[in-house]
């Protein structure tokens, strides 16, 4: 890797371990197996309809797969709800930005940092000193986010009223405040440009290695994924094609005809 060395030998931090879906006679997925190693930044490519973001869902438990396990750590997470998949570390964007639009940007980012709170409605409403300790903690954290992702200008701005690419950067942070171990990136090129895509790319190799974080990046920019990846998995009509760093990936027969060669980016 560039920044951060994996240890020879070391466990996974996440495994893929032949996970299927279908839904009603169609797969979606078949059987897809890969590791993810602490550190690492993980493309995962295909062509529309490969299954990427069927598979994402099944990380943050949208999908329930019909056969096979995913492992966070070793143990299997299939048995956990969505609104819990954060508590054992594991953040995600999406393609189509889902913020709360009528909120500003900092409620917005402290949402994410809410989900790791133990607070509850008895304990809220009887500001309890715990509480205000953690409500402490928690603003402490979104201004240092804000900050971090130059966001702190429209922090108390509507986030409806805010270019698409600043709203991507305000979910980005939303996800960041959740302190999760690997980061889910969901097509987090989409609408930007090419100076923007360039400045991305830059950001997610900086939150890998400042953040020690994992990242996981579902991405049709191929200049993108191909640039800042450390490890490449690529899908086609829900089976995997290939699997390798970016070099071997992109020279994989299988894959230019199935996506490289097509005239995408």
């Amino acid at each position: 890797m560039t920044q951060i060395q994996l240890a020879r030998g070391a466990s996974p931090l996440l495994t893929v371990r032949g996970v299927s879906v279908v839904f009603g006679g169609i797969i979606a997925l078949n059987r897809v197996s890969f590791d993810m190693h602490k550190g690492q930044i993980l493309g995962l490519i295909g062509p529309n309809g490969a299954g990427k973001t069927t598979l994402f869902n099944c990380l943050s438990r949208l999908y329930q797969p019909s056969s096979g396990d995913i492992l966070m750590e070793g143990v299997s997470i299939l048995s956990r709800p969505p609104h819990r998949i954060a508590e054992i570390g594991i953040g995600r964007t999406f393609q189509n930005v889902a913020l709360f639009p009528n909120l500003s940007v900092m409620d917005n980012v402290r949402v994410g940092a809410h989900s790791k709170t133990s607070s509850d409605i008895i304990s809220d409403s009887l500001r309890l000193a715990w509480v205000r300790r953690s409500e402490n903690d928690v603003n402490k954290k979104v201004h240092e986010i804000l900050a971090y992702l130059d966001l702190e200008d429209v922090a108390h701005t509507t986030v409806s009223g805010l270019p698409f690419g600043t709203q991507k950067r305000v979910e980005l942070a939303r996800a960041l405040a959740a302190d999760p171990k690997i980061l889910l990136l969901d097509e987090p090129a989409g609408g930007l440009n090419h100076e923007e895509v360039y400045v991305l790319g830059d950001l997610i190799r900086k939150i890998r290695d400042e953040r020690h974080m994992t990242v996981l990046l579902v991405e049709h920019h191929m200049g993108l994924v191909m640039s800042i990846a450390d490890h490449v998995v690529a899908l086609n009509f829900g089976k995997k094609l290939a699997e390798g760093t970016p070099a071997q990936v992109q020279a994989d027969p299988d894959v230019i005809k199935a996506y490289l060669g097509s005239k995408d980016q």
